[in-house]
């Protein structure tokens, strides 16, 4: 249970910049995402979050212990959240408890940051966990349904809104106001939504693929009307500044996998030079979400370059792959490669 805890708070807190309590239970698989995303966006018939959490009392108070002791050893140092979610008449609160327990509740919507986090990083990182999630539109791929509260027949095609479990056309969850932007145009999007008053991400399943894919957006006509009208007056600057753009990150990210590898061979010198050169390469890789794009990541702090480092050893040097393909969970997997993982780090430590 231990190991469990660490593991995933240390994952989450190299990933997200932050840790909380329900983040944590999902890192740990006790806490289904699509639970947590639904409750948040109201989807689920009930808006109390913890009949969702998948493990005992007891269970919880120890991870829970386990958890603090973490954040005490690291000297982290708390950051409060709300949870809320976007409605068309406005945002309302979210409760994550049955009872209600204002100390439960605040727990829950505790987060916790390295405590050397600066003012405007602190600021940005609590302006982000404040903020409700989109209001999320569908696009019915099936033929069969009605509106649940006016009866209208939804035809495949048409856009519906959930709320509490039960689908609703727009004209009764009060988007039928909005227009639709398909989605292509960056610029166009962003500025639509920066001018939109009221606004909310359209997405379509995609069977073969089991995801929700986005197709665009509902916004106002006066507001897309004006990003429009923006977009054609500055078309031939933008594009001027998009190739130039892609010539810069270019240049930059040669740059930046070149410091990389040095970082890498400084911090492991019996690494082989060829093997720094791709662990860095795949770690900062722009777009890719991984601990070398991250702000320590990019700063070349030795945490990262470890969690670099030891990613690549996870998957070139260990059994993990295998392990995971013959369906070990994957806490466990890292578990049982640990001490694979720190023979190598060993290894490449010494000159």
């Amino acid at each position: 249970m231990p190991e469990r805890v660490v593991q995933a708070a240390e994952a989450l807190l190299q990933r997200s910049g932050s840790v909380g309590p329900l983040e944590l239970f999902q890192e740990m698989r006790w806490l289904n995402a699509v639970h947590f995303e639904g409750w948040r966006k109201g989807n689920e018939h009930d808006r109390v979050l913890e009949d969702w959490i998948h493990a005992g009392a007891g269970k919880i108070g120890k991870a829970i212990f386990h958890f603090h002791e973490w954040v005490r050893q690291h000297g982290l140092r708390p950051i409060e959240a709300s949870y809320t979610r976007r409605s068309p008449r406005g945002i309302d609160p979210l409760q994550v408890t049955k009872d209600g327990n204002p100390e439960r509740e605040k727990f829950y919507r505790t987060h916790y940051v390295p405590a050397d986090l600066s003012g405007k990083k602190a600021v940005r990182l609590a302006e982000k966990l404040n903020k409700p999630p989109d209001l999320v539109v569908f696009q019915k791929v099936s033929e069969a349904g009605k509106c649940g509260e006016c009866g209208a027949e939804l035809d495949q095609g048409d856009f519906l809104f959930m709320e509490k479990g039960q689908p609703l056309c727009l004209g009764c969850a009060d988007l039928d106001h909005l227009v639709f932007l398909p989605a292509g145009d960056t610029a166009r999007s962003r500025r639509s939504r920066k001018y939109s008053p009221l606004s909310a991400v359209v997405v379509r399943f995609n069977r073969p693929r089991n995801r929700y894919e986005r197709q665009g957006l509902l916004v106002a006509a006066e507001a897309l009307a004006k990003a429009e009208a923006e977009c054609a007056a500055d078309a031939p600057e933008r594009a001027i500044d998009r190739q130039q753009a892609a010539i810069r990150r270019v240049a930059e990210d040669r740059e930046f996998v070149t410091a990389m590898t040095k970082a890498i061979l400084a911090q492991y010198p019996a690494c082989p030079a060829a093997e720094a050169g791709r662990i860095a390469a795949h770690a900062a890789r722009r777009g890719s979400g991984r601990v070398g794009r991250s702000a320590a990541g990019r700063e070349l702090d030795p945490q990262a370059i470890k969690l670099a480092v030891t990613a690549h050893i996870r998957h070139e040097h260990t059994k993990y792959d295998r392990l995971l393909m013959q369906g070990t969970a994957r806490l466990d997997a890292r578990i049982q490669i640990r001490d694979a993982i720190d023979q190598v780090l060993v290894k490449w430590r010494d000159v």
